[in-house]
């Protein structure tokens, strides 16, 4: 610093750190703010007063260099919050949409060395117990073959899933018209955007949309929930997720809710909403129909450039949000924002479809869950001896007439889209 009118940083004070970083906390500094009459202090959105306050706070050190300090109270938690209350991020600053179509309830991992190798992954996943979640597989540069399909998947059906869009989202207002509409990452990411968008577009009607991890073995992140419940009526809250292969995210759903709401005292609903339902394990479904969606074929560039979910304490520490990476470096590949705008646009084509589509709806009874895809799943880890039912991964669909009937896959293989498809048994259901 240097006290000259052509300096760019002339004074400065430092204080308390008010926010929770990677870095955890220490000092901060705040940079010319000498000779002012007056300083107004705006915080970001959920932080608290007390983190302001005290003898090495911000508002205590400004006091000694300003003689008035003012503080914008309508920025700051609501009162009864913890101070340390998680921060959800938005657009542009993490992810690729825009800042009103999504609010990730997540921490931005942009600093932490995660990524290993496939071989690497399920060493220790397999042989040493560690959760999926704790690493992330190197995300790729989608390779040409995998943009043709995406593209050839997206022409032939952009009508098929805006009807799809439609339709399970009238059945969400049906009940709850003003639904909170919580996407589970990342796949449930670009439906839950869409399913807002039809709401507001065709039936006039704003939802709020949030995004949140789930993780196999864990469960949805309590401190997510616990935010979701600061804020809204959870009764109100509907999880959204692209389709179902055997229902075990569904399942996963259920009892991690269940596990909250003994330890929380705070029931959510375990509707799940989805495009496409062929395992038959939720009411709420645009369709059962077991058909490619296109965003399977992609990873983070058609998700908002958000990397898979992750749930390791090192990073993640007890009371904090799950966290993600963004992959900035594949923005020119990105189709996150085309591939909501392209299944929009057929929207008013199909909503003739819809409406009929809802109005013929026979309620609960007619959308009766079967768990079809879960006991074909347990029929085929009988036959093969298999006790962990994780390993047998529903694949093949069914894209076109005369295309190979749906198959199972045994083994640590990928879902839709996934950069691997290896196998150690094949069986027909």
């Amino acid at each position: 610093m240097f006290d000259a009118p052509a300096w760019p940083i002339r004074s400065g004070i430092r204080h308390r750190s008010h926010d929770v970083t990677v870095d955890g906390p220490g000092e901060r500094y705040a940079y010319n703010v000498h000779g002012f009459d007056a300083v107004v202090v705006v915080p970001e959105p959920g932080t608290g007063r007390s983190s302001l306050e005290g003898p090495d706070g911000l508002l205590d050190v400004l006091a000694t260099v300003t003689p008035r300090v003012l503080l914008v109270d309508s920025a700051l938690e609501p009162a009864g919050a913890a101070a340390s209350s998680p921060r959800p991020l938005t657009g542009p600053s993490f992810g690729s949409y825009e800042p009103d179509e999504v609010t990730w309830l997540l921490q931005d991992l942009a600093d932490a060395a995660l990524e290993a190798d496939t071989a690497d992954r399920e060493r220790a996943t397999q042989l040493e117990g560690a959760n999926y979640a704790e690493s992330l597989p190197v995300e790729y540069v989608p390779s040409e073959s995998y943009e043709e399909l995406y593209r050839e998947a997206l022409t032939r059906s952009a009508e098929r899933i805006a009807e799809a869009v439609g339709i399970v989202t009238d059945l969400v207002l049906l009940d709850r018209p003003d639904a909170v509409l919580v996407s589970l990452a990342r796949a449930g990411t670009p439906v839950g955007i869409l399913m807002r968008r039809w709401a507001e577009q065709q039936r006039g009607v704003r939802l709020q949309h949030y995004t949140a991890s789930i993780v196999r073995g864990v469960g949805i992140d309590e401190t997510a929930l616990r935010w979701l419940a600061a804020h809204h009526d959870a009764s109100q809250v509907v999880f959204v997720d692209g389709w179902t292969g055997k229902g075990a995210i569904t399942r996963e759903l259920t009892d991690a809710l269940d596990r909250f709401a003994a330890s929380d005292g705070v029931r959510f609903g375990d509707g799940l909403a989805v495009l496409a339902d062929p395992a038959g394990c939720t009411p709420l479904h645009g369709t059962r129909d077991d058909y490619l969606v296109p965003s399977a074929c992609l990873n983070s560039t058609v998700s908002g450039l958000v990397s898979r979910t992750v749930f390791n304490r090192a990073w993640t520490p007890e009371g904090t949000l799950h966290g993600a990476k963004q992959y900035r470096e594949l923005g020119p590949r990105d189709h996150s924002r085309s591939f909501v705008a392209t299944i929009a646009d057929r929207f008013s084509a199909v909503r003739s479809r819809v409406d009929a589509a809802v109005a013929a709806d026979g309620g609960p009874a007619s959308r009766a869950v079967d768990w079809r895809g879960m006991r074909t799943v347990e029929a085929i880890g009988a036959e093969y001896g298999i006790t962990d039912l994780h390993l047998v991964k529903p694949g093949g669909r069914r894209d076109h007439p005369g295309a190979a009937p749906p198959r199972a896959v045994a083994g640590p293989g990928a879902r839709p889209g996934g950069r691997r498809r290896r196998a150690r048994r094949r069986a027909g259901p």
